[in-house]
Parts: structure tokens; C-alpha cells; sequence
């Protein structure tokens, strides 16, 4: 998989990775600290989280069951919700576009780190789903 990285927000020391289906920020702290971020953020712009998944604990309880001992993450959460005017702005241009609803903003630690992210959308009015996205982490990382 090719990356392109590049670095925004010098001032926090954070570096952004574009890849082919998400983009991809570290975050300078624990993993607590950030899904505490993420969390605060989606709330603070008064969205609603309509679910957190909890896939690294997920991960991990089946592993056993599916005979692999392969650690993927340290820990992992998903945090999933929507914007009512962003999404009817979206599907009104294209009803297809509730393919990528509801949104999400994903944390998770490895052995390198904790990052934050969100995947790719593709160009024209999802474009504007992705900005609020990169806007709420930011926001989170700033925290």
C-alpha cells in the first residue's frame, strides 16, 4: 500500500498519512486520553455519537477463538455518528452518498503509537464529510 505523508499541524507535532482508504493522524498521549479527545470533539461541534464500537477488544477476545494470537492493536474504538444537515446536504446531490453514513472517527494504539482517523471519501460533495472529519480530530488532537 503506498502512503503519501506529510505533516500538518507543526505547532502539535502531528503528522498526517494519506493512505488509499483513510487518513491517518498520531496523537501525542494515551489511548484513554485520546478516545476522551475524540469523544469530547463530535460532542463539542453537537453531534451525537450514536455508537462506540469497541473493535480492539473485539480483536482481541476472538483471537483465542479463531486459533491466532497475532496482536493487531493495543486497543481500538470506533466512534460512529451523523449530521442531519451535512447528510442531507450530501445525498440531496446524490442519494447514493448514504453509503458512507453514518460517519466515523476511529483511535487506535500499536506498537508505534496511539493515532486517530478517519477513511478516505471519494471526490465532489462527500469531500465536505471529510473536512469536518479532519476538523473534529484536529480539534481533538489540540485537546
Amino acid at each position: 500500500m503506498r502512503f503519501l505523508a506529510f505533516c500538518i499541524i507543526p505547532l502539535f507535532f502531528t503528522c498526517a498519512v494519506k493512505a488509499q482508504t483513510a487518513v491517518l493522524y498520531n496523537y501525542e498521549g494515551s489511548f484513554d486520553d485520546a478516545t476522551f479527545s475524540v469523544e469530547d470533539a463530535i460532542l463539542g461541534e453537537g453531534y451525537v455519537i450514536d455508537h462506540v464500537s469497541h473493535t480492539g477488544e473485539m480483536l482481541s477476545r476472538t483471537g483465542k477463538d479463531l486459533g491466532t494470537n497475532v496482536e493487531i492493536f493495543k486497543a481500538a474504538d470506533i466512534f460512529l455518528f451523523c449530521s442531519a444537515s451535512i447528510s442531507r446536504q450530501v445525498m440531496e446531490l446524490d442519494p447514493l452518498n448514504i453509503a458512507h453514513c453514518p460517519y466515523n472517527i476511529f483511535v487506535f494504539e500499536d506498537n508505534i503509537g496511539v493515532h486517530i482517523g478517519h477513511r478516505t471519501y471519494p471526490e465532489g460533495p462527500m469531500q465536505i464529510v471529510q473536512e469536518l472529519l479532519s476538523k473534529i480530530i484536529v480539534k481533538a488532537i489540540k485537546y
